[in-house]
């Protein structure tokens, strides 16, 4: 890390806890670059889930079984 950087982790790290908030929240949308061709693939692929559950040609779990299994480990 640069000693530029270190100096603004430091000034914002002596930021209230709800600007420290807005300040992260700033850093990591300016990380988060959408890629178009991913955004559409993803766009295709809930479609075609919501077209199979509407169909009826996926198999339902209960919500209580899903979090059932992870409270497990």
């Amino acid at each position: 890390m640069s000693v530029h950087a270190k100096e603004i982790l430091e000034q914002a790290l002596r930021l209230s806890q709800e600007e420290r908030a807005v300040v992260a929240d700033g850093l990591l949308f300016s990380l988060d670059k959408p890629d178009p061709a991913t955004h559409e693939l993803w766009a295709k692929e809930v479609e075609a889930r919501i077209d199979t559950a509407e169909r009826g040609d996926m198999e339902r779990v209960p919500e209580e079984h899903v979090f059932a299994k992870y409270e497990k480990r």
